[in-house]
This record gives structure tokens, C-alpha cells and sequence, in this order.
């Protein structure tokens, strides 16, 4: 098992990834990311980075992340968008072993924290992430403008 950088020939392994997590999600339908955006705003615009699982070679799972920045603290932090390894991997320390790369990540960054969402119904994720020593933010609540909104939003409407 072996935990790496993503490079841009991993592109078709992260939106494979992208697609299962999706479908695992029961949001299939909400994937439009393609090849080409992943290249532009992770390689191009260093918007996100991403690491990859495998074993003997293969890509088993990845991790999707970016920084974001705490004003209180006033340092940047690790967030992770996206953590998934695929079913058959699963158990066998990946997820541990993700996460403790991206606690690494963001020590040798001098970056305060380590934050990510996980959806409600997802107990045996929440379960492993309590586990770890992970809190849940039970006084935040996430919000989003998209699509329509975010346009109208930015148009002034």
C-alpha cells in the first residue's frame, strides 16, 4: 500500500474515483467534471491536489483536497473535499492511512487544521472519522449558492 501525489496521468483514475463516490453518494447525476476541468483547475490553477492509494501499481482510492483559511487563526487549513477507497480496499488501513498523510500535509504547511463533510446518513464513515479523534461542527450549518443561484447571485438579481 503506498500513498502518493497525484500527477496529471492519474486524471482518468480521479474522475473514475469522482464517478464511484458519486454513485456511492446517490448523486451520480451531479457529476459534470471531465478530464479537462480536473486538469485545468488542479494542475493548471492549483485549485486542489489530490493523493493516490494503490497496491502493486494500481489505483485503489484517492483524496481530493485544498486550502482554505481561518481568520481566527489567521493561517490557511487542509480541507478535504473527497476521500474514497474502493470497496474491496476498504478495512485494510487506506483511509487511516489518507488521513494521517493529510495531517502530515498540513503540519509541514504550519496549517492550523484539518476539516471535512460527510454526509448525515454515512455512519460507518462517521463512525471511523470519531474513531480518529475527529469532531463534528454540530453548531455549523453548510451553505451554497449554484448554478442558477450563483449566477443570478453575481449578476446582482
Amino acid at each position: 500500500m503506498t500513498i502518493r501525489p497525484a500527477v496529471q496521468t492519474d486524471l482518468a483514475a480521479v474522475l473514475a474515483f469522482i464517478r464511484e463516490l458519486a454513485e456511492y453518494e446517490k448523486m451520480a447525476g451531479q457529476v459534470v467534471a471531465t478530464e479537462e476541468l480536473l486538469r485545468e483547475w488542479m494542475f493548471e490553477k492549483g485549485a486542489a491536489e489530490a493523493l493516490i492509494g494503490e497496491v502493486d501499481g494500481e489505483a485503489v482510492g484517492f483524496a481530493l483536497f485544498f486550502h482554505n483559511f481561518s481568520t481566527f487563526q489567521g493561517r490557511a487549513g487542509v480541507y478535504l473535499e473527497d476521500l474514497y477507497v474502493r470497496p474491496e480496499y476498504r478495512g485494510r488501513g487506506f483511509g487511516r492511512a489518507f488521513l494521517r498523510r493529510l495531517a502530515a500535509i498540513a503540519a509541514e504547511r504550519g496549517c492550523g487544521r484539518l476539516e471535512w463533510s460527510c454526509l448525515d446518513w454515512n455512519t460507518p464513515s462517521i463512525e471511523f472519522y470519531r474513531a480518529l479523534g475527529a469532531v463534528p461542527m454540530d453548531d455549523w450549518t453548510v451553505y451554497r449558492v449554484a448554478g442558477e443561484s450563483l449566477a443570478g447571485l453575481a449578476e446582482g438579481e
